[in-house]
């Protein structure tokens, strides 16, 4: 195993602003890293450049030190899975993983042997001589990841690996296939547009819009403090509330004032959004500093969840409760939104303009 590092590495295709552009990244031996970000970001044509199978128009992409740029995706030794698997239906199950092994000119015997090993560690033991056909999508996922491992890579590539697959079997799936990756201890990037999947599976983030990396950073750290309004409006929920900079504090278009812990660093008058996660949010007794009223549009129970939707400033606010909260707002009630100066991130207004 050895680190992966990518420098300065952009993709132009013709005309218009680059696919990728100037990415530099480093992704430690035995972790795994998601590629996060909306469609036509630029996410899967790094994963690509990164494979062998697009060249770069600039960077360098290295391993264990050595230059691999130029380097044929055959002979990267990286394992990827594609999005809709590309198994081979008129081969079995053992055959399709033993695949690489048999173009390779390793022996029958051996290569089956070694097929029924990974049918075994993804958890399909006894499949082998089915036909891809009979399996179902997430068995059809397995076999996809066991053929990826057969010529036990340095690295590990995902392409949306659980899009194709229904709401309950994706969640199952990134589970075990974080555990899987743990075990193995293999360096794996996986490219998804699902924070849900990014922030259960991954070691690292890579946020992308435009072909630029936003944030690299964990999970916690990317939720909690992202970089900009981008990151902030794009993982998770986030309330986001235009403002200007006043005195370390912000003051909002109604006219009420938000103090900010720290104190907002820039300069009165600038024009600021503000980013505050439902959750964050607490509901207050009645007027005091750092809350907004608001008339009750909206209540949803989720779960152990109560999601309140709130107009206030202009615009409907999220504020998510513990179902076991006392707080019961009525619709058309009147609340008090509580805002923690500590929960609040300011950004400037341009940030979510520029990368939206």
């Amino acid at each position: 195993m050895a680190e992966l590092r990518i420098a300065g590495v952009t993709k132009s295709f013709g005309a218009g602003p680059p696919a990728v552009e100037r990415i530099d990244l480093r992704f430690a031996d035995g972790e795994l890293t998601a590629l996060l970000g909306p469609s036509g970001c630029g996410k899967t044509t790094l994963l690509r450049m990164i494979a062998g199978l697009e060249t770069p128009s600039a960077g360098r992409i290295e391993l264990g030190g050595a230059d691999i740029t130029a380097l044929p995706a055959h002979r990267r030794r990286f394992g990827m899975v594609f999005q809709n698997f590309a198994l081979f239906p008129h081969l079995s199950v053992a055959e399709n993983v033993a695949y690489a092994l048999s173009i390779a000119g390793v022996a029958k015997a051996r290569r089956l042997a070694r097929a029924e090993e990974l049918l075994e560690l993804v958890r399909l033991p006894g499949l082998g001589a089915r036909r891809v056909g009979e399996l179902s999508g997430g068995q059809r996922q397995r076999v996809a990841i066991a053929r990826a491992l057969a010529q036990e890579p340095d690295v590990f590539l995902l392409d949306e690996p659980m899009s194709a697959l229904d709401a309950q079997l994706r969640e199952e799936m990134q589970v075990e296939l974080r555990l899987l990756q743990q075990k193995l201890g293999i360096t794996t990037i996986v490219v998804t547009h699902d924070q849900r999947e990014a922030m259960t599976m991954a070691d690292q983030v890579v946020v992308m819009s435009k072909g630029r990396a936003e944030q690299v950073a964990p999970p916690q750290e990317v939720y909690r403090n992202p970089a900009n309004a981008f990151v902030a409006g794009f993982i998770g929920k986030a309330n986001m509330l235009p403002a200007t900079a006043m005195g370390g504090a912000a003051r909002l278009d109604c006219g009420t004032s938000l103090a900010l812990s720290p104190p907002a660093a820039f300069r009165d008058g600038a024009e600021l959004v503000l980013a505050c996660r439902p959750e964050w949010m607490r509901l207050a007794s009645g007027p005091g500093p750092n809350r907004l009223p608001a008339r009750v549009a909206f209540v949803r129970d989720i779960g152990q969840v109560r999601e309140i939707h709130a107009e206030a400033d202009g615009r409907t606010l999220v504020c998510e409760l513990p179902f076991s909260a006392p707080e019961r707002p009525r619709l058309g009630e009147t609340i008090h939104l509580e805002f923690p100066p500590d929960m609040l991130r300011a950004f400037p207004a341009r940030d979510r303009a520029e990368v939206a």
